[in-house]
């Protein structure tokens, strides 16, 4: 794999930014004079218009597009950009300029001396603007893939991102097709130990209509961090559900023997669903652990 960096950028309807996306990336490009950058461009099914500005810039030698015939989500948008760059690190980022892409350079360097596996542009710099709207829903977020994975997240589905392409591969069949893709690259990341490191940054105002939706997206988040936890770490999802459960219809038993000298059916079926889940817990364990 060649020493350098591709920058993959989803595009799906972004007719009102994407002409100085364009013009911004390739300054960017043009000023990358130490290392070899590759730029690419996937029109993920656009139809409002943004498929046609694209169309004419194909033989663009700065960049490199490719199409989508239908909407397939954000997600499968990055996993085609991954499978087509030519470098070994792999840079993400909007086409609707919310994020200081004019960085890409210096966390570029950054990442080869670290040695980093990813870096992250944390959105928790002096000039952020997320929705309110979304402020709930990313904090619960937050909340649980902090719990999940046992360290603090400043920014856990951040879009822009540089990582080592390689390190990328190895989870592309659980990485989802839609927005939860940074999501559980960054779990998948942090589960398994590898170097990850977090810069803050600002976010700008988007141009356009958002496409994330709040209760929904919040909740395929939800299933995604429980899902891709469950795939490296099972009891952390398991032991908060069977203990409860287990020490409880314990308690119950032995209150009821001292007490009433006679056993409930209810406490029983308790103890048992706590010992029964624990059980599960434990085989998933040993099955995400083998070797």
């Amino acid at each position: 794999m060649k020493q350098g960096l591709t920058l993959i950028v989803p595009v799906y309807n972004e007719i009102s930014a994407i002409e100085n996306s364009i013009i911004h990336l390739k300054a960017i490009k043009k000023n990358c004079k130490d290392f070899t950058m590759q730029i690419i461009l996937v029109n993920d099914g656009s139809d409002d218009g943004t498929e046609k500005i694209l169309q004419n810039i194909t033989n663009d030698r700065d960049l490199k597009v490719i199409h989508h015939t239908q909407n397939r989500g954000y997600g499968a948008a990055l996993k085609t950009g991954i499978r087509a760059a030519k470098y070994n690190y792999v840079a993400i980022t909007d086409a609707d300029a919310t994020y200081p892409d004019e960085r890409i350079p210096e966390f570029y360097w950054d990442v080869i001396r670290s040695d980093l596996d990813m870096l992250v542009g944390a959105r928790i710099g002096e000039s952020v603007n997320i929705p309110f709207i979304r402020k709930f829903p990313k904090w619960v977020i937050n909340q649980l893939a902090n719990y999940m994975v046992g360290t603090k997240i400043p920014d856990l589905n951040s879009g822009m991102r540089i990582m080592k392409k390689s390190v990328v591969e190895k989870f592309m069949k659980i990485l989802p097709d839609g927005f939860s893709f940074t999501s559980t690259i960054t779990i998948a990341m942090l589960a398994n130990g590898y170097r990850v490191k977090y810069v803050p940054i600002d976010y700008h105002q988007r141009k356009g209509k958002s496409k994330i939706r709040p209760f929904y997206d919040t909740l395929n988040f939800v299933r995604l961090i429980v899902r891709t936890v469950m795939f490296f770490d099972p009891l952390k999802v398991f032991l908060p559900i069977s203990l409860p459960l287990l020490l409880s219809g314990i308690v119950i038993i032995i209150i009821e023997a001292i007490v009433y000298r006679n056993i409930n059916t209810i406490s029983v079926l308790i103890t048992l669903s706590g010992l029964n889940i624990l059980t599960v817990g434990m085989l998933a364990e040993m099955i995400a652990h083998k070797e």
